[in-house]
């Protein structure tokens, strides 16, 4: 499944998207951190919320890291670990992406 084109994820901005996995419908987002992307399903591991307010904001203020907007768990943009706050040590759920004619897809 295509998720976006590679030039639409600018640095330090995210991508929200929704797939369907084993017959569940998955919320994820894809951002681009130091110039990598990274994609990871859109739930804070302290309690099952989106990270986001539905406003596609990710990042914490500084840019430095994910951050859940409700509980204010902080996260590593890279790894997902999550670094301060209720959830501390645990890491988001990664989802497998790759680059392919200029365009992000969901790997298989």
């Amino acid at each position: 499944m295509k998720i976006v084109g590679e030039s639409e994820v600018a640095e330090g901005k995210s991508v929200k998207f929704r797939f369907e996995r084993k017959g569940k419908y998955v919320d994820g987002f894809v951002a681009r951190f130091q110039g990598e992307l990274v994609a990871f399903e859109n739930k804070c591991r302290h309690l099952p919320l989106s990270l986001d307010y539905g406003d596609n904001q990710f990042f914490s203020r500084d840019g430095k890291h994910l951050i859940c907007q409700t509980h204010g768990a902080i996260y590593e943009p890279i790894s997902g670990l999550c670094v301060r706050g209720p959830c501390d040590g645990e890491s988001l759920k990664p989802i497998k992406i790759e680059i392919r004619n200029g365009a992000i897809w969901l790997a298989d």
